[in-house]
């Protein structure tokens, strides 16, 4: 299924902040997390992850530190702020009202098709 970058980037946002409720991470830990989310319908690559990891970062929702990992291998493991729970919880209200308009749109579409079914 190919989803429109649109919809992609409306919920980037709080895919990420989501994500890092559960506990800090780093770029390659939070695509995987996304790709098991979403049954791996959604595929992010770096060249979309990072850029919104910095944006975020600059909007102080969420903060990041260099750690050496047990590889030894340096990664920047981000963690969500208090803002970014605040602008998480607020968005989430914002998803919660559109999901219950388009449930009810597709519940009348699909009465309608079964409507029209049974008059064949």
């Amino acid at each position: 299924m190919n989803l429109s970058k649109d919809l992609i980037a409306a919920s980037s946002t709080p895919l990420v902040l989501g994500i890092l409720t559960e506990g800090e991470s780093y770029g390659y830990e939070i695509v995987k997390r996304v790709g098991e989310l979403s049954g791996g319908t959604l595929q992010w690559t770096d060249g979309m992850l990072y850029p919104l990891l910095h944006r975020l970062e600059h909007q102080a929702l969420l903060k990041s530190i260099w750690r050496t990992a047990d590889t030894g291998r340096k990664r920047k493991y981000y963690h969500i702020t208090a803002k970014g729970h605040k602008t998480l919880a607020e968005q989430s209200q914002q998803w919660e009202a559109i999901n219950k308009a388009l449930e009810k749109i597709w519940r009348n579409l699909n009465d309608r098709s079964n409507l029209a079914g049974a008059d064949l």
